[in-house]
């Protein structure tokens, strides 16, 4: 098996981000997936922007992870910064095999890079098995998330 491959997104890799969106049930349903031409706009709206990233993880030349990562200013904690974390993903078959581990270690690391004091994410409430995998990482449960679609 080829190496894991940690880096930011480009255009190109646009497609394959979509497909692990779509084939995401909590996604799907939520409709959080759009055009080609929507999620284009999208990503070159989050890649001019120094304190957004899109991130995938790579075997080879394929696309086996995304996730989205933005840097926040804030007043809390002395002024820190935090690093928030969305839209994590791993393609289904090849689950189990350390690739979320090792994208959300990355994370970690480019937060702390960045001088971050905080690293949070939220996750749906029917996805157990990923708050067990935040939790293993050392992640705690400690807000209640609420959204208000628009």
């Amino acid at each position: 098996m080829p190496p894991l491959e940690i880096r930011l997104a480009t255009r190109r890799d646009v497609p394959s981000i979509i497909q692990m969106l779509q084939r995401d049930s909590v996604s799907t349903h939520s409709g959080e997936t759009g055009s080609l031409e929507q999620q284009l706009k999208a990503f070159d709206e989050i890649s001019s922007h120094p304190d957004n990233e899109l991130i995938v993880a790579t075997l080879g030349d394929e696309i086996v992870g995304t996730l989205q990562l933005t840097f926040i200013p804030g007043m809390s904690y002395q002024g820190a910064w935090r690093a928030l974390v969305e839209a994590v993903r791993v393609r289904d078959d090849i689950r189990n095999q350390r690739i979320g581990t090792r994208m959300m270690e990355w994370v970690i690391q480019r937060a702390r890079d960045r001088q971050c004091r905080l690293v949070q994410l939220t996750t749906n409430q029917v996805r157990v098995d990923a708050q067990r995998f935040y939790l293993r990482l050392g992640f705690s449960p400690s807000h209640v998330g609420m959204k208000l679609m628009l």
